[in-house]
């Protein structure tokens, strides 16, 4: 049934806090930039064998908003979003998930058996218990350990470089990286401020053993909880238990607050980006492509303002697909190596941002 309302943090969640002072100015430690509070790192030997991605079938256009009240050129000008894809109901998270890791796999010509490991990003999972990587590594086939993790829209990144780690100890050869996410069982059809911009998909990546000069460059992990209101969902865990009343106020979807949102994301994309390439000792211009989180033109084009990467090196895929979270990246990523356009020594700018608040950033030698 549709929900008439928008969800705010309860009055006692501590999200609550952070959304009552979203006029306030910006944390004194965020000023500074995130030098220094975010570690940087190098994970080189590693390499991306093959990637691998899914969206489902149907696809959502702005104009088939129109019945709910939207206007196709409004959220166009808003998020730079023409179409996005739902799931079929039905349709899980693991079912995706497993879509994009059978495609990585064969482009690897790599075996279930053969993966070490696997790492799930997501923030919607097909249910609390037991968790949804299990049953990715349960329906591929695979021997190995399976992992879940949430960092919500960074998602994907995290469990890059915790999958990098484990190929640079030497405790795993074949790490299976995912990151999937259906938005659209998570967003209010009647909140303009989050429906017209998620959708459904995602991706894989499977990492192995690399040249000494390949991989992780330089990359950094960070979280700002000062604003988990920002973005969030506040009921639907042990805080706050879902009840009918819950339900139909839609307390269980997404809440965003926008404006604030917008300009942390702009900080925090050019910040970490910088702060890899002075780690890496390189420049904007000695990046061959550049792959952000897909969540809004308007986020995009105003970190590029101010940062001189080539524009026609900046992949953008967001238009056909939304917003699809831990999904948005290894999307976007494989569309790129499914084109051939990535080739061997090419650097490649990944950066990922959201609720959390949390980001990671990596230079990738291919």
């Amino acid at each position: 049934m549709p929900f008439m309302t928008c969800p705010t943090p309860h009055p006692e969640h501590p999200a609550a806090a952070s959304v009552e002072g979203v006029t306030a100015q910006t944390s004194p430690r965020h000023r500074t930039g995130l030098s220094g509070r975010s570690p940087l790192g190098t994970l080189t030997g590693v390499r991306i064998l093959a990637t691998g991605s899914y969206a489902p079938e149907q696809v959502v256009r702005n104009e088939d908003l129109a019945e709910l009240g939207y206007d196709a050129d409004w959220i166009v000008q808003r998020t730079g979003i023409l179409e996005r894809r739902h799931a079929p109901p039905g349709q899980a998270t693991s079912d995706v998930a497993c879509e994009a890791a059978v495609r990585c796999l064969q482009a690897a010509d790599v075996s279930p058996a053969e993966v070490d490991l696997i790492l799930l990003a997501t923030m919607t999972p097909d249910s609390p218990m037991p968790t949804t990587a299990c049953l990715i590594q349960q329906r591929l086939g695979c021997v190995a350990p399976a992992l879940e993790m949430n960092a919500a829209c960074s998602g994907f990144m995290y469990a890059l470089v915790i999958g990098a780690q484990f190929v640079k100890t030497g405790c795993s050869r074949r790490v299976l990286v995912i990151g999937v996410d259906l938005m659209s069982r998570s967003v209010n059809p009647v909140d303009k401020r989050t429906y017209p911009l998620f959708g459904d998909g995602g991706g894989a990546a499977l990492l192995g053993p690399g040249d000494p000069d390949q991989g992780l460059l330089a990359y950094t992990l960070g979280s700002e909880g000062d604003h988990l209101g920002w973005l969030c969902q506040p009921a639907g865990g042990t805080r706050e238990p879902l009840t009918p009343e819950l339900l139909t106020a839609g307390r269980h979807l997404i809440h965003m607050e926008g404006r604030p949102v917008f300009k942390w994301a702009v900080r925090v994309l050019i910040d970490s980006s910088l702060d890899v390439l002075r780690h890496a000792q390189l420049s904007t211009q000695d990046m061959d492509w550049v792959v952000f989180h897909q969540a809004n033109i308007r986020i995009i084009d105003a970190a590029l303002n101010d940062l001189d990467f080539d524009r026609q090196r900046v992949i953008i895929n967001l238009d056909r697909y939304g917003n699809t979270s831990a999904g948005s990246m290894p999307l976007a990523l494989d569309e790129l190596c499914q084109q051939g356009r990535i080739q061997r020594g090419d650097h490649v700018m990944l950066s990922g941002f959201g609720g959390g608040l949390s980001w990671g950033t990596a230079i990738v030698k291919w």
